[in-house]
């Protein structure tokens, strides 16, 4: 039995507007408008009887420990769902940063449900697919089939793909983990409490760069200002990529601390990636698109 492979891609927030918490469970509801990057980690299965991990790459460390990664979270909630499913050895190469708004860990765990399936002839719709990718994580449906589209309610409902035009990007880590709790929590919001703010934009699918741009422009992420409390340094790398020619739109990713600047075109990405590494040369800094 051969060796499956499969990128893992950053998951960009776009938009992250919360409209609440819901009084039944606690959770914060939120609407959001997900896309793409080009940049990724690498998950490979060599399928067998056993279900074990290994982990390389830069951002190995920061990772965690092997036992309670996602990726094995993952399995083993399909394995509940469907005992006698074939596994195997998952070899998880980590080039994203860890705690990063960006979705790493929950793309890395839909990969793991995506190479699974495909071993077992199963599809991605599968109930027992769908179910281990909610009790995995809220983040990990929508990277399950990793294209442009909306996210609602806690994470768990998933919008059709909207085929958006890549937009050109530049994605900013200044190094600093940040936990989704505290970000919340310096939210305020009680339980059963609602959010004012601006409807979410309409998306229509297809739409091109200039139209995806005019609907999120005036869109936001609820948690951005939070974030600034609880890492300050996030003001400071969204106030680089500002400073950049070319950047249209510069926003925070999910609950931080990546940062994201979509551009006039790729050449003035590349060219504000270079600066931005020339100012900071201990972040991570990578030029994208977001699809």
């Amino acid at each position: 039995m051969s060796r499956l492979t499969t990128r893992a891609p950053a998951k960009i927030n776009l938009t992250l507007h919360v409209l609440g918490r819901r009084p039944e469970d606690g959770y914060h509801v939120l609407e959001s408008l997900v896309a793409f990057a080009d940049v990724a980690d690498t998950l490979s299965l060599d399928p067998g009887r056993g279900l074990t991990l290994d982990i390389s790459g830069p951002t190995a460390g920061p990772a965690g420990p092997l036992d309670d990664n996602l990726v094995l979270r993952a399995a083993r909630h399909l394995l509940a769902g469907l005992p006698g499913l074939t596994v195997g050895a998952f070899h998880l190469h980590k080039e994203l940063p860890v705690a990063a708004g960006i979705g790493g860990g929950s793309s890395d765990a839909a990969a793991a449900l995506r190479l699974l399936a495909e071993r077992n002839g199963l599809p991605l719709d599968h109930p027992a697919i769908m179910a281990a990718a909610r009790a995995t994580g809220a983040d990990v449906p929508v990277c399950l089939d990793p294209r442009a589209r909306m996210m609602t309610g806690a994470g768990e409902a998933v919008g059709p793909v909207l085929n958006l035009a890549a937009l050109p990007a530049v994605l900013v880590n200044p190094g600093v983990p940040v936990a989704t709790a505290p970000v919340f929590k310096a939210l305020g919001l009680a339980i059963g409490q609602s959010l004012n703010g601006a409807k979410h934009p309409s998306i229509a699918a297809g739409a091109d760069a200039d139209s995806v741009l005019a609907a999120i422009t005036p869109a936001r992420n609820d948690l951005e200002k939070p974030a600034l409390t609880v890492a300050p340094i996030v003001g400071d790398a969204l106030a680089l990529l500002r400073a950049q020619p070319g950047c249209r739109l510069a926003r925070m990713s999910g609950s931080g601390a990546t940062v994201f600047a979509v551009f006039t075109d790729g050449e003035c990405a590349e060219t504000a990636t270079r600066a931005v590494r020339s100012a900071q040369p201990g972040w991570w800094v990578e030029p994208t698109h977001l699809a």
